[in-house]
């Protein structure tokens, strides 16, 4: 039986794109559907269809989009991790979760374990009450088969704030996310990435951080629509790209040329080629 690295590597290898399944209210008026649960479940398994038609094998759905209609959006979320699975797709589920104690464990047997209707391949989780409350997941990965992506260097505005705040004796707080995760991928190899956004420019290098020497999976929000093309990631990640590493999200880059099926799929195929031939992947 592969495991939860072995069918990422795999879904890289087909094409390093992570296809985002986001219903915002926009995004489903624009396919002429409605504002409901009914409408996320029509958007989220075309999302899919295309995704595996247009040969990438990697699906994020932002759980925050489904949790807005309650438990019929809960529901409806379970549908599409179930159908991801059955097609054979990667599923990362971009829940942040990030508590203490025996919330986190909460969180973990939602998020992780076998047999959660919510259960995903991987998970995005949240260090900043202290990494070591990610603990009840991290201990869990190997024994679920389960990987997770942790917050490391975002680029929304106010991220600097507290990711570039330094600690005692200087080391940034991104910093710190990032050596402690790579500790954690140093027992559990494969198993714990980070998210680095595509659009930090040249805040690691300011603060120190040497993002291609990171050992494992890193996740990477704001390509296409927010701004960051093959050659920014490229610069910014070097060997993680060109060694299959890097899971490059496109959320509205892909779902504005919906909702045809056709024009999804030709989508899909199209940022496909784009990375790989910008990316340099080995």
């Amino acid at each position: 039986m592969t495991t939860a690295p072995q069918r990422l590597g795999a879904a890289l290898a087909a094409s390093p794109l992570c296809v985002g399944v986001d219903p915002h209210p926009g995004e489903l008026a624009a396919w002429g559907l409605p504002d409901t649960a009914d409408g996320a479940r029509t958007f989220g398994l075309r999302i899919l269809e295309a995704t595996a038609a247009g040969g990438a094998r990697v699906v994020k759905p932002q759980v925050a989009l489904f949790e807005r209609f309650g438990s019929a959006g809960f529901a409806v979320l379970e549908e599409i991790l179930s159908a991801a699975a059955d097609a054979e797709l990667f599923t990362i589920a971009d829940a942040k979760r990030g508590d203490i104690g025996s919330t986190m464990a909460g969180y973990a047997s939602a998020w992780v374990r076998r047999g959660s209707p919510l259960r995903a391949d991987a998970v995005t989780v949240s260090p900043y009450l202290g990494f070591e409350s990610l603990r009840p997941v991290l201990d869990l990965l190997e024994a679920e088969d389960a990987m997770v992506f942790a917050l490391a260097l975002t680029s929304n505005p106010s991220g600097p704030d507290v990711q570039h705040a330094r600690r005692p004796g200087g080391e940034s707080v991104g910093g710190a996310i990032m050596r402690l995760s790579a500790e954690e991928d140093a027992t559990r190899p494969g198993r714990v990435g980070v998210v680095i956004g595509a659009t930090i420019g040249t805040a690691a290098d300011d603060l120190g951080i040497d993002v291609p020497a990171f050992p494992g999976p890193v996740l990477t929000p704001g390509f296409g629509a927010q701004g960051a093309d093959a050659s920014a990631l490229r610069a910014l990640f070097g060997p993680i790209a060109r060694n299959r590493r890097l899971v490059v999200n496109a959320s509205r880059g892909v779902s504005a040329a919906g909702p045809s099926r056709k024009a999804l799929t030709g989508r899909v195929s199209e940022l496909t080629g784009e990375l790989v031939r910008g990316l340099g992947v080995d």
